[in-house]
């Protein structure tokens, strides 16, 4: 530590932590990050990776690499001793604990199963590259199989049919990439398998895309349709199986693979830390993103909120935070009270298959394909790296050209 550095302990590296790391000044403070993984990823462009559109790499940012002097452990945090100013962490085949003189906690939310039986097990999420790798080894797995002479008609369509639970953002935009991924790849790959090819997003609610102004939502569903990809609202999941989800109603639909993306809910160091949290169990935190009643614990993300304050739990939020987050401190550091956080919304995006995108902003409501091309632009530039600019540009040029690679390896 150097003469006067504060050890400022970062838990997390998502969008909230890798903004506030990139905008911290690293000669005011030692710098320490934890957290299980070693790399930011781009969750935007996720789904894309699902089906070879875009490579894995190409959304990953090492973290290590993401501020010169900043100290990284791959490390999960488990416990958090705000008494005593430290924390208890532990790694793949040890645990430790570390000091801190001030603490930022932006360690994300989990997957909301809502306690459905099954769902654990036998769902797919897509939260992190690995999701996404299982989710395209399955994809391809099913096409594989069901190509076989030894598989029957009835055992052929389970395979083939791929269901989505959830009708947020993140689930309509793997149903789009799956569509695009089997009209344009897999239906000359597979040809005789394309007539018992299916998609159905299931959602609990009335509507998809509830986020979205609601002439876009019902615009995505007609689109959906024309594209065979069965949209069924007002349909709750009761549990699933290894090769069916029951219904609520008690109707049993059998898959070939099933993803999950239904929300999210805290994970446990949040739920188990001693701080204040609201009614979501998040934590709760001031204008200047200060936990509740400590002045040296900071929240951000989807882990926190900010006191009464309604704000989405979306990527482009805790962008804002951390950015803020780390001039704020940086401006501590210095003798200076920093003004406090204001969210500029800027809208939000989607991308909905065959080259179509929505756009929902402030002054407009628009979807189609000038949009998809505003949605590339927009996820460019928004991406954190020019190596990871490039590489996404490389990947959308060879999917146009050559298209996705199928292999199973």
């Amino acid at each position: 530590m150097g003469s006067g550095q504060k050890r400022l302990l970062i838990l997390g590296s998502g969008f909230s932590s890798f903004s506030l790391l990139k905008t911290i000044d690293a000669q005011k403070f030692e710098v320490i990050v934890v957290s299980p993984r070693n790399h930011f990823l781009f969750t935007p462009l996720l789904p894309s990776t699902t089906v070879g559109t875009i490579e894995f790499r190409s959304v990953v940012e090492p973290v290590r690499q993401a501020k010169r002097g900043t100290i990284f452990y791959e490390a999960a945090c488990t416990k958090i001793d705000s008494r005593r100013r430290a924390v208890a962490c532990k790694g793949s085949d040890s645990a430790f604990t570390l000091a801190y003189d001030a603490l930022v906690i932006g360690v994300g939310a989990g997957v909301n199963t809502y306690g459905i039986p099954g769902v654990v097990k036998h769902a797919l999420f897509l939260k992190e590259v690995a999701d996404a790798r299982a989710i395209r080894q399955r994809i391809i797995e099913c096409c594989e199989r069901a190509s076989r002479p030894d598989i029957d008609d009835t055992e052929r369509r389970r395979l083939l049919h791929f269901v989505v639970v959830g009708g947020g953002p993140t689930g309509v935009e793997f149903a789009a990439e799956m569509h695009d991924l089997l009209r344009e790849d897999l239906s000359r790959a597979y040809p005789l398998l394309w007539n018992d090819v299916r998609i159905t997003l299931l959602e609990a609610g009335s509507s998809i895309l509830t986020t979205f102004d609601a002439t876009l939502s019902a615009y995505t569903e007609r689109l959906f349709r024309r594209q065979r990809i069965e949209v069924r609202t007002r349909t709750p999941v009761a549990r699933l199986g290894s090769d069916h989800v029951t219904l609520k109603n008690g109707e049993r639909v059998p898959y070939g693979l099933l993803v999950w993306s239904t929300g999210v809910v805290p994970r446990l160091l949040t739920k188990t830390c001693s701080f204040q949290k609201d009614s979501l169990g998040r934590i709760v935190t001031d204008d200047r993103l200060r936990v509740v009643g400590r002045h040296d614990v900071y929240a951000f993300g989807d882990c926190a909120t900010i006191g009464d304050l309604s704000l989405p739990m979306t990527a482009q939020v805790a962008q804002q935070q951390g950015h803020y987050l780390g001039i704020a401190l940086n401006q501590r550091a210095s003798g200076k009270e920093p003004r406090p956080f204001r969210y500029r919304h800027y809208g939000m995006l989607a991308y909905i298959g065959g080259n179509k995108a929505l756009a929902d902003l402030e002054k407009s409501k628009t979807g189609g394909f000038a949009t998809f091309l505003f949605w590339r632009s927009v996820y460019l530039t928004r991406l954190m790296g020019i190596k990871n600019k490039m590489l996404v540009m490389f990947d959308w040029f060879k999917t146009l050209v050559f298209g996705r690679d199928i292999s199973r390896f």
